[in-house]
């Protein structure tokens, strides 16, 4: 293959810039999966640098799991997920509420969509578990806990009923980002408890294959979420008055 065009580096902190520019290259699918990358003297030439600093950048590289390193071959790019490259972003996003505002708007149009999903496709062995999962979050709730770990739990689970690997893999990422701004919301007086109320709604309605109850009950959950993570109002997040909202 024709290795793409890079920029010479001027970083002080040689090996990262190199990072930065390969998970761009991955990002932008001008590196793909199985795609292997020159050779360790090639790359110093290409980005003008020394040896020592490629062989740094693509061991970071492999510890974040983008490319795999295989003895007397060379390096390859592995097979990316949805996680390994949204994960990082976190750091960035989550301090900005108008970000956090924005991912919540993914959730809303994403998860109740996936519930309703779920209401349809969930097998005997999914329902089981996530009433399993309910039932530790009742009992951690009890305790005067959160139930963040259960919490997020429940939420894959859902996602991961709707048989969908795209689907599973880009609500990961979404409760990824929003762990912190999650957790923070369960320590709102009451609010474990209204959260697994919620939740025990969904379930119920997923249970009773009702799509258009399971995306409901999803969609008021997440707005009342959104609304004490981000302060905003849950009209605003509601449909306009008139609309119609119809379960796909």
């Amino acid at each position: 293959m024709q290795w793409p065009n890079v920029e010479p580096i001027k970083s002080t902190r040689i090996y990262e810039e190199i990072v930065r520019q390969v998970k761009q290259l991955i990002a932008d699918g001008k590196l793909k999966s199985g795609d292997q990358l020159p050779p360790e003297r090639d790359l110093a030439e290409k980005f003008m640098v020394s040896r020592t600093s490629v062989r740094e950048a693509l061991r970071a590289l492999q510890s974040r799991g983008l490319v795999e390193i295989r003895a007397g071959e060379g390096a390859f790019v592995r097979d990316i997920s949805v996680e390994t490259l949204i994960e990082p972003l976190a750091l960035v996003i989550l301090p900005h509420r108008e970000a956090v505002g924005e991912l919540f708007e993914a959730r809303r149009l994403l998860e109740p969509a996936i519930a309703a999903l779920a209401a349809r496709r969930a097998t005997r062995e999914e329902l089981g578990e996530m009433e399993r999962i309910l039932e530790d979050q009742a009992k951690e709730v009890s305790q005067g806990r959160t139930g963040v770990a259960q919490d997020t739990a429940l939420h894959a689970a859902i996602a991961n009923s709707a048989h969908n690997r795209a689907i599973t893999r880009i609500v990961s990422a979404l409760m990824d980002l929003l762990s912190q701004s999650r957790e923070e919301s369960l320590h709102t007086p009451g609010r474990p408890t209204r959260s697994h109320a919620d939740h025990r709604r969904v379930l119920e309605a997923i249970k009773h294959r009702d799509e258009v109850a399971a995306h409901r009950a999803m969609l008021d959950h997440l707005i009342a979420v959104e609304t004490l993570v981000t302060g905003a109002r849950g009209e605003e997040a509601r449909p306009p008055v008139g609309s119609k909202r119809k379960a796909p």
